[in-house]
């Protein structure tokens, strides 16, 4: 009896030890069916470099194409704010002519004339140098008001004009290259309003009544 009960214990070992070999063996061929699925073939990991090779000389020829942008910039604008500093001395000096010709004691004499003439032609160096630098001034006057390049800082009744049409120039405005440096300061036209026009007709109705009367 005991002898029975040790086969079939040693039946069921076997059994199981039969089994575990079965699900080992069944473990490998599922692994080995994954490592095939995955394995890439010659051609596909030609394609894959290639892919990749292509991409970095892509990124490569951008970063080279930036860097010849910015070289040029630097050269073309590397002076932007230097240029921008050195337009004060044009300012100063038309400033100076100014002064000089509201000055009741110079006032038409021979001296007031030779300092601002000796004025403009420091003005005309100053300009000429920055024109060969690429620094140019702008030319607004009589023409249509741009934002891009003036500044409007007043209005001005004006019958002659189209509204919005620059009659003066209060500081001169320059370009470096195709960028704007500082933009003109300008004074447009307008219509007069009609109680503007009310009131210069009334003035000079006034005007005309008051000379008949002293007549």
């Amino acid at each position: 009896m005991e002898k029975d009960q040790n086969q079939n214990i040693q039946n069921d070992d076997d059994k199981s030890e039969s089994i575990g070999n079965v699900d080992d063996q069944n473990e490998k061929i599922s692994s080995e069916d994954k490592t095939q699925k995955n394995e890439i073939t010659p051609e596909e990991k030609i394609l894959e470099l290639e892919d990749k090779l292509t991409r970095t000389f892509a990124e490569m020829e951008n970063q080279r194409r930036r860097f010849e942008k910015e070289k040029e910039d630097a050269f073309d604008y590397g002076g932007f704010l230097f240029a921008k500093e050195a337009l004060n001395i044009i300012d100063n000096l038309e400033r100076s002519k100014q002064v000089l010709k509201n000055d009741q004691d110079l006032k038409d004499t021979e001296a007031q004339k030779k300092i601002i003439d000796h004025i403009d032609i420091i003005i005309k160096d100053l300009v000429s140098i920055f024109s060969k630098n690429n620094i140019k001034p702008i030319d607004c006057l009589n023409k249509k008001l741009d934002p891009n390049y003036h500044q409007a800082m007043m209005e001005i009744d004006d019958e002659k004009n189209e509204p919005g049409t620059i009659i003066q120039e209060i500081q001169k405005g320059f370009t470096i290259k195709d960028r704007l440096l500082r933009p003109s300061l300008v004074g447009v036209s307008k219509k007069k309003d009609n109680n503007t026009k009310k009131n210069e007709e009334n003035g000079e109705n006034q005007a005309t009544k008051n000379d008949q009367e002293n007549l």
